[in-house]
């Protein structure tokens, strides 16, 4: 039977270790350092989205080719520019009361005037009556946002594949990226799976495949995220 409740991205290790998918109605975050995966992931789960319906990203620096090529319709995609967190917050409340976004993705706002409990509390309530995912991707949640998701992931590279010999003339042909829960109102957190990426370009076949592996230090006790990166 489908459960309804959720929403899958489709990537499979990632849908079971957040309980079979994002719950619907609720604020999730993707929590990494730059170039951590956590854009990867995003676009998944805006391609499962536009699949079936409409989604919408707003103030990232989303790159329409690399998404489209992670399988995002990009005819069913809304990209809204903001000048800063207000306004991206702003442009996040307007898209909830639509009703018609199955996700959007928003940059994990900072704390800050007009970017508070209150705005939290509000898009909370917009969300669950819309019965989407938002998803706000970025460093690290804000004390605020930390309380308010109903689900944190961190992301981080674990593994590296470079195609072709070593120097200039190698090409990166793809990462693996450790996702880890860090909370989740449904279920324990502490689940984590290696999610593969390969690279959206296309050039030679692969040859003389290597890869470097990162160290991925142990989480720490406290809540805080200490995400590494290559």
């Amino acid at each position: 039977m489908v459960d309804d409740t959720v929403f899958r991205s489709g990537i499979a290790d990632f849908d079971r270790i957040v309980g079979g998918g994002l719950p619907r109605g609720t604020i999730a975050t993707l929590e990494g350092a730059p170039s951590s995966g956590r854009t990867a992931i995003a676009a998944r789960l805006l391609a499962a989205a536009t699949s079936k319906g409409l989604a919408a990203v707003i103030g990232t620096s989303a790159f329409p080719p690399a998404l489209a090529a992670a399988g995002v319709r990009l005819e069913r995609l809304l990209i809204v520019s903001a000048p800063d967190p207000i306004g991206a917050a702003r442009a996040a409340d307007i898209l909830m009361r639509s009703g018609v976004f199955s996700v959007v993705v928003i940059p994990a706002l900072p704390s800050g005037r007009g970017t508070g409990s209150a705005t939290w509390t509000r898009l909370s309530s917009l969300t669950h009556r819309a019965n989407a995912v938002l998803v706000a991707v970025g460093v690290e949640a804000s004390s605020e946002l930390r309380y308010f998701a109903s689900v944190r992931v961190e992301t981080a590279i674990e593994r590296v594949h470079w195609n072709g010999p070593p120097g200039h003339f190698g090409t990166l042909a793809g990462y693996d990226v450790r996702a880890t829960v860090r909370k989740h109102k449904r279920t324990a957190p502490g689940a984590s799976a290696l999610i593969a990426c390969t690279t959206f370009e296309t050039g030679a076949p692969f040859v003389a495949l290597r890869e470097r592996v990162f160290a991925i230090p142990a989480a720490p006790a406290r809540t805080r995220i200490t995400s590494t990166a290559g």
